[in-house]
């Protein structure tokens, strides 16, 4: 017994310190700084206690709030356009069609494309002047956006830029739709049952858990988007877009008030732990596991 779990720890020791130091060990030393005016270029660090929580939930600094808002609208935004359409997707290439393993590869690979290219290309296509999208809705004479450079349409643009690379989801939902049994189909067949009783009693309750698992990654990845605004948007116009991890770095990077930005940091993981919360405790009356249960 003593034995077996010596190995046991030697082959996790690696798993464990890894988490120790690299996770559990910057997550306390960042809860320590948030309740100091750590600056990177000052000699000493005083203790301020919540003073940085206040600053943040008091109106003095409005761009918090401005963050919280865009980042608030993009998820809202994001989650179920991704899901919906990754769902869709996966419907689609789980047809037994021609060519099948060439379609889905061919929607995953954007996903693996570098986050530097992707904007790049996008840039381009959303130009308003030279862009390929408004040339071809010009030539169409149908009505042009100011996309990325609107402060109405930036959001729903970045939301239409991430589209691009929803590859490994669409996977995830083709492997929860490969684990359904056939039978059950063939049980709708025989009672007359068409694709939309299929739909509706069989696909949808047998991919639920996919669906659960999808939903909270899709959440937690919205809530903390960086790249888009960083490279696309700066933050901008006039601060639409200025998304919370996107300030969290350029308060700690830029403005190198590291104190602060790890009181950013801790508001973020309390919201991302509150959203992760209601969707697990929701998915008690929709998520349903093989045999009939639900969660």
């Amino acid at each position: 017994m003593k034995k077996g779990l010596f190995y046991g720890l030697l082959f996790t020791s690696p798993a464990i310190l890894g988490f120790l130091l690299f996770t559990l060990g910057p997550m306390i030393a960042s809860l320590v700084l948030s309740l100091t005016d750590y600056n990177v270029f000052k000699e000493q660090v005083a203790f301020t206690g919540f003073d940085n929580y206040i600053r943040l939930f008091s109106g003095e600094d409005d761009l918090f709030y401005k963050s919280l808002g865009a980042t608030f609208y993009f998820v809202a935004l994001r989650v179920p356009a991704v899901i919906i359409i990754s769902f869709a997707i996966a419907l689609l290439l789980n047809m037994k069609v021609r060519a099948r393993a060439l379609f889905r590869t061919i929607i995953y690979l954007p996903s693996i494309v570098p986050a530097v290219a992707s904007a790049m290309i996008w840039m381009w296509l959303l130009n308003p002047d030279l862009g390929l999208i408004n040339s071809v809705l010009s030539s169409l004479h149908l009505p042009t956006s100011s996309w990325l450079y609107g402060e109405g349409s930036v959001i729903p643009s970045v939301v239409l830029t991430t589209l691009w690379g929803i590859g490994g989801t669409v996977i995830i939902f083709l492997a929860g739709l490969s684990g359904i049994p056939q039978q059950y189909y063939e049980a709708i067949e025989v009672d007359g049952g068409g694709w939309y009783s299929k739909l509706r009693h069989i696909t949808i309750p047998m991919v639920t858990p996919t669906i659960f698992f999808n939903t909270i990654m899709t959440i937690i990845g919205s809530f903390q988007v960086f790249n888009e605004a960083y490279i696309l948007t700066e933050g901008g116009p006039n601060n639409k877009s200025l998304f919370y991890v996107f300030y969290l770095w350029r308060t700690g990077f830029r403005d190198t008030e590291m104190g602060y930005a790890s009181a950013l940091a801790w508001v973020l993981f309390v919201i991302i732990l509150f959203f992760t919360f209601i969707v697990f405790r929701s998915s008690k009356s929709w998520v349903y596991y093989e045999g009939g249960g639900r969660s």
